[in-house]
């Protein structure tokens, strides 16, 4: 079983050759994102692995397909990338990773709320260079505040629970079922309107689907308590990005952290140091006091990393023994 990975780094092949000795695949890694152009790089490999950022639209697929590949293994839990119509109809089967570790994501949202909450990176850069004053600094108790957790899957359960920790008021959102975990901490259910207007942190942990495009828009934003923070750990295309520039200006949004951007394909997971930023909407973000931008690295950790890696094989070692795990959409 030939297997190509796109888009991926030599952490990928650190733990994806480790995962690989019970399989013994032979595992190809490629450097190169996946589109229409690098699609011919899969010639001859029955399973191509992309990442988040890889473009497996329809054109991308039916070239996939031509040239034999038969399976879609995502190591990622993120499918908005796919065109999963596209792949039915051509007979890919589509598999994901849907839960590689929660707390790790869960844990970086947390750690954007205190980074922003007490100005930890101008703290730190001021006291490297000899200034131990503390004007500009002052945050706020999280404790007796509340915070709203936008989807409650597995991320927004852990998140929820560890603010809930923190003695804050949980506010949830999710279309789905409750979570009972989180209800026995106190959380309430309510509408989206309710949760933007009574939460002084709001976090986003849902998929980006056709119904969660731009969630988070300027009506969205001005619908929020003044002054309160947003995080989103998500998917980029929950927020609409021009949006946060007016909110931010205007103080209608006091703190923004984002883990994802929704045009960080081909700039996230690249080191563009030597470069000017090209994306006008990200600089100007940069530029603001209250907003800390990460790249798309909530999920990186060495935990999180061994179980994506040992998920994916395991959904195409079930797939080709006609058994499919994680499969997204209709088994081909």
């Amino acid at each position: 079983m030939r297997i190509i990975l796109f888009s991926s780094r030599q952490y990928d092949s650190d733990t994806f050759t480790e995962a690989n000795a019970s399989h013994r695949y032979e595992l190809h890694f490629q450097e190169s994102h996946l589109d229409s152009e690098t699609a011919v790089l899969a010639q001859g490999y029955e399973v191509v692995c992309p990442f988040v950022n890889d473009n497996v639209d329809a054109a991308v697929l039916e070239r996939l397909r031509t040239g034999g590949t038969r399976m879609i293994a995502l190591r990622s839990a993120g499918f908005n990338h796919v065109d999963l119509d596209a792949a039915a109809r051509l007979g890919i089967t589509v598999a994901r990773v849907p839960a590689y570790s929660p707390h790790a994501v869960a844990e970086h949202a947390v750690g954007l709320i205190l980074a922003l909450n007490r100005r930890l990176p101008r703290a730190a850069a001021r006291t490297r260079e000899g200034d131990f004053s503390l004007h500009g600094l002052l945050g706020f108790d999280l404790h007796g505040k509340t915070v709203g957790v936008v989807g409650t899957g597995m991320i927004g359960r852990v998140f929820g629970r560890i603010m809930a920790g923190f003695g804050m008021q949980v506010l949830a959102h999710d279309p789905g079922t409750p979570a009972d975990d989180l209800l026995a901490l106190g959380a309430r259910y309510v509408p989206l309107d309710t949760l933007l207007a009574g939460s002084d942190v709001v976090s986003l942990h849902c998929p980006l689907v056709a119904g969660t495009y731009h969630l988070i828009d300027g009506p969205a934003l001005a619908r929020m308590k003044r002054g309160a923070m947003l995080i989103n750990t998500g998917r980029g295309g929950l927020v609409e990005s021009n949006a946060l520039i007016g909110a931010l200006k205007d103080g209608q949004l006091g703190h923004l952290g984002l883990d994802v951007y929704e045009e960080e394909g081909g700039l996230f997971f690249e080191d563009h140091s030597n470069l000017p930023l090209q994306d006008d909407v990200l600089a100007r973000l940069l530029m603001f006091p209250n907003v800390i931008v990460t790249a798309h690295q909530a999920f990186f950790t060495r935990e999180a990393m061994s179980e994506i890696a040992q998920t994916t094989l395991a959904n195409v070692a079930a797939w080709r023994n006609g058994t499919p795990l994680n499969v997204v959409g209709a088994p081909a």
